[in-house]
């Protein structure tokens, strides 16, 4: 039991590491918060995981390497932008409207979530990097059911950081004016296109 416990402990603090620091799946998240509320950081968070899930069994099964595919982290790195700058520019566009937009952001959460993820090359690093490590670690003391415990400790995180998030920037977004709201929004998509040219500088 104790060694489940410190194994638990270790997880979540090295879980962390990943999940609180920000990046593009944080400042999208605050985006979709401003309007659709904690309940777009849960859909956000479905996406990742739809991405995460696969991603940690492959690890565990010891298929998914760079030396199979040496050319993906390049390849990540350039969608991964191509997709930053499309969504900052859907981001810019809609704020700087002056009507209501009919981008309805909470039914694309989930779809923002995925691509934010599986483009996302330091996702992919971590999960090769420090996953790997923990993974490895959980396979030594339960096997293949480790792969399973390492991924439960994990994302768990992913959903309530990601939720609390999106809480927090609705209610903020209730005492933004309308200026400062589409400011924030411009702010959050420049964050974004900063985050793309990070990606290509990456593998130039």
């Amino acid at each position: 039991m104790n060694q489940i416990i410190e194994f638990a402990v270790t997880v979540i603090l090295i879980s962390a590491s990943g999940v609180m620091v920000p990046g593009p799946l944080f400042a999208a998240n605050i985006a979709y918060g401003l309007r659709g509320g904690r309940k777009t950081g849960i859909k956000m968070a479905i996406g990742h995981t739809i991405v995460e899930l696969p991603l940690v069994i492959l690890l565990g099964i010891g298929v998914f390497s760079f030396e199979i595919f040496p050319e993906f982290r390049t390849i990540i790195s350039i969608l991964g932008a191509i997709t930053l700058f499309m969504f900052a520019g859907i981001q810019i566009k809609t704020a700087l409207q002056t009507k209501e937009t009919t981008f309805n952001l909470k039914h694309n959460a989930i779809i923002t979530g995925i691509a934010l993820s599986a483009l996302n090359p330091f996702f992919i690093i971590w999960w090769l990097s420090i996953g790997f490590k923990l993974i490895s670690d959980a396979m030594l003391i339960w096997a293949f059911a480790g792969i399973i415990i390492v991924f439960l400790l994990h994302v768990w995180m992913d959903f309530v950081w990601l939720y609390s998030i999106a809480g927090l920037a609705h209610k903020s977004s209730k005492i933004l004016s309308s200026r400062n709201h589409k400011i924030l929004m411009i702010g959050l998509s420049v964050m974004l296109v900063y985050f793309g040219i990070s990606f290509m500088s990456d593998v130039i």
